[in-house]
């Protein structure tokens, strides 16, 4: 049984990136396809678009591309003429592999062979349904948290690795390192020798603006500070780690 033609105007493949995005665009009963490279630039892909609705004459358009959200993605929804197609990266990846075994440099790009997994498999491709702007508003809100999450374990991570090789009395003292009041002491007393400088007045009062309520936890580490001794006193190795924090 032959297969029903998809009802665009043209198809495109796009390999994206950060700065540049590879296009390979067919046109159904055009044996040349058209290749070219978008910047990533607002203005550009409006333009690029603009000239495809005029071409086309506001037709739709099916683009394949190797993901299913992201700056592309977005800048390509806001043209109602283009119709996305997300591939799995994986599929992709063997298609590559089975048409590629060379790897020379003059193999097609990625931009191709999702045009032609489009082409050729559109019934494995589906369509991009497009969001609500309420739904894609909790979508980026939650990538962006999760940015920040991970920014947070990343740098607690260093963080603690640094402490531990010059102070890592505190590590003991506070259960949470992602926390102001850890913050706020590493930023006052950097290294135990300041740490045990410090009037014990000073300490309960910096504990209680901090809302450290427990009288225990507050004389447990005051104790801890006077009994400590510290690592290492070389200034060459403390200097340099103190940068880290």
């Amino acid at each position: 049984m032959s297969q029903e033609p998809l009802p665009f105007a043209a198809f495109i493949g796009i390999d994206w990136a950060d700065k540049k995005h590879d296009v390979c665009l067919h046109v159904p009963g055009q044996k040349k396809r058209g290749r070219s490279v978008l910047e990533h630039r607002p203005t550009a892909i409006r333009e690029w678009a603009q000239k495809l609705r005029e071409r086309f004459g506001g037709a739709p358009i099916a683009v394949a591309l190797e993901l299913a959200q992201g700056p592309i993605v977005s800048a390509l929804q806001e043209h109602d003429i283009f119709v996305l197609f997300p591939v799995q990266p994986t599929m992709l990846a063997k298609y590559r592999e089975t048409f590629t075994p060379s790897r020379a440099k003059d193999d097609p790009t990625d931009a191709e062979f999702a045009l032609e997994l489009l082409l050729r498999y559109p019934e494995k491709l589906p369509r991009l349904q497009p969001e609500s702007a309420d739904m894609r508003r909790l979508r980026r809100m939650v990538e962006l948290r999760r940015a920040l999450v991970d920014d947070r374990v990343a740098i607690t991570n260093r963080l603690t690795s640094a402490l531990k090789g010059y102070f890592p009395q505190i590590l003991g003292w506070f259960r949470d390192k992602d926390t102001p009041v850890f913050a706020a002491f590493l930023e006052r007393w950097p290294t135990l020798d300041a740490a045990k400088r410090a009037r014990q007045d000073t300490l309960v009062s910096f504990f209680r603006s901090h809302n450290v309520r427990s009288q225990s936890t507050i004389a447990r580490r005051l104790d801890a500070i006077q009994s400590e001794e510290p690592l290492t006193t070389d200034s060459a190795v403390i200097g340099p780690l103190l940068l880290l924090v």
